[in-house]
């Protein structure tokens, strides 16, 4: 069984044959598999221009078992728990040898993970698959990928200990942004729109909290909280072009914006010229990982600093995906939910 997505809002979860693999492929029995906002994204739209064109199966934060390798394959074993990345750079284009590989010309993207098994091909396996330690569960491998996101979002901004790091939206990413900027050592205050995101966030430790509800210009709030200049760091973690905005205007002189979140296609923004020069302001945009940031993040989990428990809130069988998908479509700013296949 797999979900098969044929279209805008269109997922049946139906019968299919289980991959078939090559001689550098594992064949994984899936244990677990994580929602994501981008696939979310991916269900609304009917498709995501560089990696899925429906009819095709999805999903791609998983964690399972090795059932079959292929004869090439040396690293892995049938029985051992792994976790599999969704992409894996060439390491040859120009990009790849600059230490850029999420922006690799041919990037290898995999999906599948909401299936009861998923095939992982060669160079994935190869670059981007590694061993559960044994006191890690699955639910907690799984948070790997998108950990590595955020992981390099933040160490793009050079954040360092004692820096003032701002992060506008708190769902599971913006959550994950608050927790790691706390385990590097940052101050971190926190705006969301909803109380339950605000409590998670207070959690998750974060020093301060803005409600956009109530506050609908946090950029005057975080400048009151540190006397007057600024956040070191604004990290837009929604992808709306107003949050964007909002980055620039709450960073003080010197100060790093990051654009995590993606905004729809076609977005525009204006930024105000004189402000980003003379308060020598960057602006920065963070893009997937890279298999370094892939084994920094199962490091992270593996030491106890991030744990599903705080981004897992619910579990549902594989059968269910498409009522999860409505209601997290619905419902926006809800945890992960764990698809049990």
């Amino acid at each position: 069984m797999a979900a098969v997505l044929y279209g805008q809002e269109k997922l049946q979860v139906e019968p299919v044959a289980v991959p078939q693999i090559g001689p550098h492929d594992l064949l994984v029995r899936v244990k677990v598999a994580l929602t994501c906002g981008t696939d979310v994204k991916v269900f609304q739209r009917g498709y995501h221009a560089r990696m899925i064109v429906p009819p095709a199966v999805f999903g791609h934060e998983l964690a399972g078992d090795v059932v079959a390798a292929g004869n090439e394959v040396l690293r892995f074993s049938v029985g051992e728990r792994v976790v599999a990345a969704n992409s894996a750079p060439c390491e040859n284009c120009y990009f790849c040898h600059c230490g850029q590989q999420n922006l690799c010309e041919d990037l290898l993207f995999n999906n599948g993970a909401y299936a009861e098994y998923i095939r992982i091909p060669g160079r994935i396996v190869e670059r981007n698959t590694y061993q559960i330690p044994a006191h890690v569960s699955y639910h907690d491998a799984a948070l790997v990928e998108p950990l590595a996101c955020v992981l390099r979002g933040l160490e793009e901004t050079g954040v360092r200990e004692g820096d003032t790091v701002t992060i506008i939206g708190l769902g599971p990413i913006g959550l994950m942004f608050v927790r790691l900027a706390k385990v590097y050592g940052a101050r971190v205050i926190a705006i969301g729109r909803r109380k339950t995101q605000l409590d998670r966030a207070a959690a998750m430790g974060a020093d301060h909290l803005i409600s956009t509800e109530n506050c609908p210009e946090p950029g005057k709030v975080v400048r009151q909280w540190t006397n007057g200049r600024g956040t070191d760091i604004a990290i837009e973690a929604v992808g709306n072009p107003e949050t964007w905005h909002w980055a620039v205007n709450m960073v003080r002189r010197g100060g790093t914006v990051n654009f995590f979140g993606g905004c729809p296609n076609d977005s525009k923004v204006s930024l105000d010229t004189s402000l980003l020069h003379y308060s020598e302001i960057t602006c920065k945009a963070s893009f997937h990982h890279t298999p370094t940031h892939i084994r920094k993040a199962l490091d992270i989990v593996s030491n106890g600093d991030i744990t599903a428990r705080d981004f897992v809130n619910r579990e549902e069988p594989l059968t269910n995906l498409l009522e999860v998908m409505r209601h997290l479509m619905s419902h926006n700013g809800h945890l992960k939910t764990a698809i049990i296949p």
